[in-house]
């Protein structure tokens, strides 16, 4: 065998996009990016972050990925998946070149976001609300009780655990309510955060209507699977139609999600008639493919 040539450092560079040669300069989010002291946020997250293990992810990637999700009002993973696509996102995390692949694991906001905190407490210690109690120590233990009830079928218990989350949740909604009364900046902060909190304290197991089944990602919906291994999923239901029939491969024609849980038949129609606009061309024929997230595929011919 031949010996393999090193590659020399950089030269790879030569064949890539530069980010500030395919976008325009002037738009909001690279204004943004060149006004944010980004020096300065590093050096208030440093405490955060230890020096042994395994190199952390940059700052500038992590916050700027939070930054851009509460812009937009993205879910995580719909965060990332536009991230891959969107020139403007990746520059205002810092990257210099266009990327095709996300260069960091998807779970690392989630590590993040637990690191730097977001819920009701640490939020109002953010603007200095004097909370009655914060009730962190023994809502952690309680959660964590009731993920092991639950997963052992002891639901008198886990029951037990649950009403007193719920009771706690309650008593800190109060709480911050009162003390935010009034004030206009700090209402306008924690309307999100609070009704939210409200809407998981008081929705029930088997209600009617919307539920909230994640807080950093509301859209998320309850799928019914059917299956005794997995009854239940959470997500969102999303069409994808591609044409079977291609010389180059396999081509996505169009993708589209279905919020409010629709019947799969239900969703063919409209995605039929926006491909056709897409393409310009009518489809004859159609085969539908029902995995675990109703993928649609469709023929050419």
């Amino acid at each position: 065998m031949r010996p393999l040539k090193k590659k020399p450092i950089g030269s790879g560079d030569l064949s890539r996009s530069r980010l500030d040669q395919i976008i325009d300069m002037r738009h909001e989010l690279v204004q943004l990016a060149d006004e944010i002291d980004w020096a300065w946020i590093d050096e208030q997250l440093a405490d955060l972050h230890h020096d042994d293990g395994r190199p952390a992810v940059p700052t500038r990637f992590m916050v700027g990925l939070l930054f851009l999700k509460h812009i937009h009002r993205l879910s995580e993973e719909r965060m990332c998946e536009r991230w891959v696509h969107d020139p403007y996102f990746q520059y205002f995390t810092g990257e210099a070149f266009f990327r095709h692949d996300l260069p960091h694991e998807r779970s690392g906001m989630s590590h993040w976001r637990k690191r730097i905190g977001e819920r009701l407490g640490r939020l109002a210690r953010e603007y200095g609300v004097p909370l009655r109690q914060s009730y962190a120590r023994v809502a952690k233990q309680a959660a964590m009780m009731a993920g092991r009830y639950a997963h052992a079928k002891q639901f008198k218990r886990y029951n037990r655990k649950l009403k007193f989350l719920r009771t706690r949740l309650g008593r800190l909604v109060r709480d911050i309510g009162r003390k935010t009364e009034g004030d206009a900046a700090l209402e306008a902060a924690f309307a999100i955060p609070l009704s939210r909190a409200s809407q998981i304290r008081s929705q029930k197991q088997r209600q009617r209507g919307w539920k909230l089944y994640s807080w950093h990602a509301p859209e998320t919906e309850c799928i019914g699977k059917g299956k005794v291994h997995k009854p239940y999923e959470f997500g969102c239901k999303v069409s994808i139609t591609t044409n079977r029939r291609c010389k180059g491969g396999q081509f996505v024609l169009h993708a589209k999600a279905f919020h409010g849980n629709p019947y799969d038949g239900h969703t063919l129609e409209t995605v039929i008639a926006e491909t056709q606009a897409l393409t310009g061309r009518e489809i004859e024929r159609v085969y539908v493919v029902d995995r675990e997230e109703s993928r649609l595929g469709w023929d050419w011919v």
